[in-house]
């Protein structure tokens, strides 16, 4: 399966940073997996949070798929923020 990403550096940096607005909206730690978990995984209250925690969960799930993309062509992703 090929995403049409050209170029990965530019494609992540864009998508962590999109990542990292969603996380600090929802309350929690990008660092704090357990929070994220939690954040995902439990509907909020109002629609604006709820919409917020969606996103997040979009934005996680497409930037796994990005890393197992480069990970197939045998490039190593950096972490999440870690450009």
């Amino acid at each position: 399966m090929v995403s049409g990403f050209e170029n990965y550096e530019q494609e992540l940096l864009d998508l962590d940073r999109e990542i990292l607005h969603y996380a600090a909206l929802c309350g929690v730690d990008i660092n704090d997996h357990a929070a994220i978990e939690a954040c995902i995984h439990q509907p909020h209250e109002n629609w604006a949070a709820d919409k917020a925690r969606e996103t997040l969960r979009g934005l996680l799930i497409l930037r796994v798929k990005v890393e197992e993309e480069m990970l197939t062509l045998g490039q190593k992703p950096p972490e999440l923020g870690g450009w």
